[in-house]
């Protein structure tokens, strides 16, 4: 019988609250299932909520293995202000009357932001300068720019707009790639506009394929400590998957190689039993693991 470190295995995904940090969750989790081994991938401001992925046990080595590369959301952005964070928690830098900008201008200025685009980080993110995060950086005072990177933003649409004021609201949605600042977003529609913009809210729905259908509260989790998907279930959700005979299980379990079959990526193997065996990534004439997802004597 699996003991309860193995039971206990697996990716853990936290709705996280406003208010805390992404460490702040993994402390709380490490309190909860009484173990160190807590990590998480794919942090997420203070300020937003959301999915945030967190291995327990074992699970925290496929953290590095998940290719978590687009990231869905919900915000809001307003419109008539710009801020030194871009977002809601930072000082006001310019303020300008919204009310008469049309929705027509704005559908057309969130398109030229839609697509492969070149976009400023803010300086409040975890971009280094010089071996050190922006947003610490900025806490001192200094004076820097950041440069410009290449990323997607596959979807950028508006799910409503409220007049208030001399301020428009807009509650959006944006699919994107890794490495996506919303609020840079909010900041560049409020410039392309001429009237300043800001980010109010935030709220990841989504991290490659785990959702808010999978996540989970934190009072949740801690009435009943139990991760989201073990092991065998988050590789096979997370991967390309590779079936495999009874022999080519028990070879690659015994932490022998398997013949490749022409695959870049890191793939899973999956038995004859629908048991996920092992990570594994393809290198000349091997093909060999980079997880063991069920040792030996687990089978």
């Amino acid at each position: 019988m699996a003991d309860a470190t193995i039971e206990n295995a697996g990716l853990l995904v936290v709705d996280k609250p406003a208010g805390m940090t992404s460490h702040d969750v993994v402390s709380r989790c490490r309190k909860i299932f009484n173990t160190r081994r807590v990590g998480h991938a794919g942090t997420l401001d203070p300020m937003a909520t959301g999915v945030l992925v967190v291995g327990i046990e074992r699970a925290t080595k496929l953290l590095g293995l998940l290719s978590l590369t687009t990231k869905s959301y919900t915000a809001t952005i307003r419109l008539g202000a710009a801020t030194t964070t871009d977002d809601r928690e930072g000082e006001i830098l310019s303020t300008a009357d919204a009310s008469e900008v049309s929705e027509a201008a704005i559908a057309a200025a969130m398109a030229d932001l839609t697509g492969d685009i070149q976009q400023v980080p803010a300086k409040v993110s975890a971009v280094k300068v010089d071996g050190r995060r922006a947003h610490a950086l900025v806490r001192t005072g200094a004076d820097f720019d950041l440069a410009a990177r290449p990323v997607t933003v596959s979807r950028f649409e508006v799910l409503d707009t409220r007049y208030e004021g001399a301020f428009v609201d807009l509650d959006v949605v944006v699919d994107c790639s890794s490495g996506t600042y919303i609020r840079s977003l909010a900041r560049d529609l409020g410039a392309a506009l001429g009237v300043g913009g800001h980010l109010t809210e935030l709220r990841r729905t989504a991290v490659g394929p785990f959702t808010l259908d999978h996540a989970r509260t934190l009072d949740d989790v801690r009435d009943e400590p139990r991760v989201s998907l073990d092991i065998d279930e988050a590789v096979k959700i997370s991967f390309p998957r590779r079936d495999i005979d009874d022999d080519e299980a028990e070879s690659i379990s015994q932490g022998r190689w398997l013949e490749p079959i022409g695959r870049k990526d890191i793939y899973v193997v999956v038995d004859q039993r629908e048991q996920a065996i092992a990570l594994i990534q393809e290198k000349g004439r091997r093909a060999s693991s980079v997880m063991v997802v069920r040792p030996a004597t687990l089978r």
